[in-house]
């Protein structure tokens, strides 16, 4: 596979909702891509689509009621009670930091917006959250995967491929 394709791969799924830096990063690095790289990459993807949704914050909200009345929800979802605990418990910080696990990045933006946060400040705090859970999962996947890699004598799955 060509690398830059693979980098391509790895910005567009860190920019896709769910899976984010705390999926993609370990992917991407077990592929055999390097860490550093694949961290900052992912981490531009997800930053990339958290910044349109806070930028079209009126647009989105409108589009999210417009899905939720078509699936006929009407009550809170679980993702969203868990969120509104957060929010209630820990403010924006709490919420943002927790976000990848609890919600997604991208809901817990849209849901910071829906609990009152302003644009400013949800924007400092997704970053300031992606930018921690970013390095986390880099250091932790280079190391975990580098000590999988030694005991296995193996060099990425994309290695394998070619």
């Amino acid at each position: 596979m060509n690398i830059y394709l693979a980098y391509i791969i790895v910005f567009l799924l860190g920019a896709t909702p769910f899976f984010e830096v705390v999926a993609v990063i370990p992917i991407g690095i077990a592929t055999g891509l390097q860490a550093i790289p694949v961290t900052i990459i992912a981490f531009a993807g997800n930053m990339t689509t958290i910044l349109i949704l806070i930028t079209l914050t009126d647009q989105t909200k409108r589009w999210l009621a417009r899905r939720k009345e078509k699936k006929g929800k009407n009550k809170s979802e679980k993702k969203q009670r868990r969120a509104a605990f957060v929010w209630k418990k820990y403010g924006l910080p709490g919420l943002a930091l927790l976000a990848p696990f609890i919600t997604g990045s991208h809901l817990g933006a849209v849901l910071a917006m829906s609990f009152g946060g302003t644009k400013k400040q949800i924007t400092i705090w997704m970053t300031i959250s992606i930018v921690v859970w970013a390095i986390i999962m880099g250091v932790a996947s280079h190391y975990g995967i580098d000590y999988f890699f030694d005991r296995t004598n193996s060099d990425g799955f994309l290695n394998m491929i070619d």
